[in-house]
C-alpha cells in the first residue's frame, strides 16, 4: 500500500542526502517521481545536501496546491511513481493534508523529509501535521553530534556564534557559519537549555579560573595575617 512517510531528525543528520539517495535508487529502476522543496540552502527549486549533491526540484511556495499540481501533471500525460518533499517542516499544514491526499486518492508514495522542531524547541506547523498524519515516522539513524560529543537533539540558531531564542521561525541559514551571520548549530538538550554553543564553550575554556592579583594587592591582603 502507498504510504506517507516522514523522515525526521535534527539539522546535519543527512535528511537531504537520503532524499537524493531515494530519488537515485528509484530513478535507476526506471521509476519517475516529482520532487518538491522549499527554502533550500542552494536556492529556489533546488534539493541539495551538505555533501555537495544537488538536483532540480519544484519550489513549493505557500500558494502551491501540491495535490492539484500532481493531478495536473498526470492529466497532461506525465508520470509520477512517487513524490519526495524535502524541507517539509516549511510546508503549511494544508499542504501536508494535500500530500496525504496524494497517497490516499492517487495511490502514490510520498516521502517527506524535515526537522521536527525549530530553534526554540517548538514544533514546526508542517512537521506537527506530518506527525499527526504520517503512516510511518522514521528517525534518521545518522546521529548528529553536539560539540560535547553527546547525541544532538535540538537545533539552535546563532548570530555571531551566540545562541538566540527570539525571531522569525523561518530564517534560512546553514550550520557552521561564523561571524555576524545567522547560522545554526545542533546541540544536546543540556547545552540547548544552557544556551552553550561551541563558540561559547571555547570562550569559557579560555577564561582563567582565578582572577589575576598583582604583588601589591597580595601584600595588602597578606600583611595583617602575617602580623597575627
Amino acid at each position: 500500500m502507498p504510504e506517507l512517510v516522514f523522515f525526521s531528525g535534527t539539522m546535519d543528520c543527512g535528511k537531504s542526502t537520503l532524499a537524493l539517495q531515494i530519488e537515485h535508487n528509484r530513478s535507476a529502476r526506471g521509476l519517475q517521481g516529482l520532487i518538491f522543496t522549499r527554502d533550500d540552502r542552494a536556492g529556489e527549486g533546488k534539493l541539495s545536501s551538505r555533501l555537495g549533491l544537488v538536483t532540480e526540484a519544484i519550489e513549493a511556495g505557500a500558494d502551491l496546491d501540491l495535490y492539484a499540481h500532481l493531478v495536473g501533471h498526470l492529466s497532461a500525460g506525465g508520470r509520477a511513481d512517487y513524490v519526495i518533499a524535502d524541507e517539509a517542516q516549511f510546508l503549511a499544514p494544508v499542504q501536508i493534508d494535500q500530500l496525504a491526499r496524494v497517497v490516499d486518492d492517487l495511490d502514490i508514495d510520498v516521502f517527506a523529509f524535515g526537522i521536527t522542531t525549530d530553534f526554540r524547541s517548538k514544533l514546526f506547523p508542517g512537521s506537527q501535521r506530518l506527525v499527526e498524519l504520517a503512516d510511518r515516522i522514521e528517525t534518521l539513524q545518522v546521529e548528529a553530534l553536539c560539540w560535547c560529543g553527546a547525541r544532538a537533539t535540538h537545533n539552535a540558531r546563532t548570530v555571531g556564534g551566540e545562541m538566540v531564542v527570539e525571531g522569525a521561525q523561518v530564517v534560512v541559514g546553514d550550520v557552521g557559519l561564523s561571524g555576524a551571520e545567522t547560522g545554526y548549530e545542533v546541540l544536546c538538550r543540556r547545552h540547548h537549555r544552557r544556551r552553550m554553543t561551541s563558540a561559547a564553550a571555547r570562550a569559557a575554556a579560555l577564561s582563567p579560573d582565578v582572577l589575576p592579583v598583582d604583588r601589591g594587592e597580595r601584600a595588602a591582603v597578606s600583611g595583617p595575617f602575617a602580623a597575627d
